[in-house]
C-alpha cells in the first residue's frame, strides 16, 4: 500500500508545482492594440504612430518591450508626464502589450538631418562619442544605425529631432530619470545636444 500511496502524493506534489509556475504572457492582440491606438493615443502620436508633432515621440518601430515599460512607468509614476500618467493610468497591463505590439509591427517613415551646419558635429558624436567629455558613441547601445536593442534600448533612428534634444535636455535637467543617460546628457553642452538629436532624426 505505501507504493501506491507514494505515488498518488508524488503526482499531487507535481500537479501543485506545475499549476503554480509562471504561464507565459499571451500573445500580444494587435487588434484590440490598434483599437486603443485608435481611441487612446492617436491625437497626439497618429493613428500608425507615424510622423505627428515634433514634440511628441514617433512610436512606429519602436521595440513593444520598451514602449510597455515606459506605460508601465507612467503609470506607476515612474516616469513624470502628466498628459501621459492620465492616459496610461486608463490601461491594464494586456492593453500595455497590446498597443506597445502593435506600433511596433508598424514601419517608421524615414526622416531626415535638417541642419546642414551642425551634420559633422551631430555624426561624430553618435558614432565617436566626445572623448575629451568622456561621452560615449551613442552607437554603442543604439546601434549604429539607430535600430536599438530590444528590451535594453530603444529605437532613436529616425526620431524627430525636437523630440529628442527634448529628452536630452530632461535627463541633463534630471527631470526624466534614467542613471545612464543622465550622465551622459550632464556632460553634453546645448549644441552638441541639439546637433546629435538632428543628425539622429535622419539614421535609417
Amino acid at each position: 500500500m505505501k507504493t501506491p500511496l507514494r505515488l498518488l502524493a508524488l503526482t499531487l506534489i507535481a500537479a501543485s508545482a506545475h499549476a503554480n509556475a509562471p504561464q507565459p504572457a499571451a500573445k500580444p492582440d494587435l487588434a484590440k492594440g490598434q483599437a486603443i491606438s485608435s481611441q487612446v493615443c492617436a491625437a497626439c502620436h497618429t493613428a500608425d504612430g507615424s510622423r505627428g508633432s515634433p514634440a511628441n515621440p514617433i512610436l512606429a518601430g519602436q521595440h513593444p518591450e520598451y514602449l510597455a515599460k515606459q506605460l508601465a512607468d507612467f503609470k506607476s509614476g515612474k516616469r513624470k508626464n502628466a498628459i501621459m500618467a492620465g492616459f496610461a493610468g486608463t490601461l491594464s497591463e494586456d492593453d500595455m502589450r497590446n498597443v506597445a505590439a502593435f506600433y511596433g509591427s508598424k514601419t517608421a517613415k524615414p526622416g531626415f538631418a535638417k541642419n546642414k551646419d551642425s551634420v559633422a558635429l551631430g555624426q561624430q558624436i553618435y558614432r565617436g562619442g566626445i572623448a575629451a567629455k568622456g561621452v560615449p558613441a551613442c552607437a554603442g547601445c543604439h546601434s549604429p544605425n539607430g535600430a536599438g536593442l530590444p528590451v535594453q534600448y530603444p529605437r532613436v533612428g529616425g526620431q524627430h529631432a525636437d523630440y529628442t534634444e527634448a529628452q536630452l535636455n530632461a535627463f541633463r535637467a534630471g527631470s526624466r530619470v534614467n542613471v545612464q543617460m543622465s550622465a551622459i546628457a550632464a556632460k553634453m553642452n546645448d549644441a552638441e545636444i541639439k546637433a546629435v538629436s538632428d543628425y539622429i532624426a535622419g539614421l535609417r
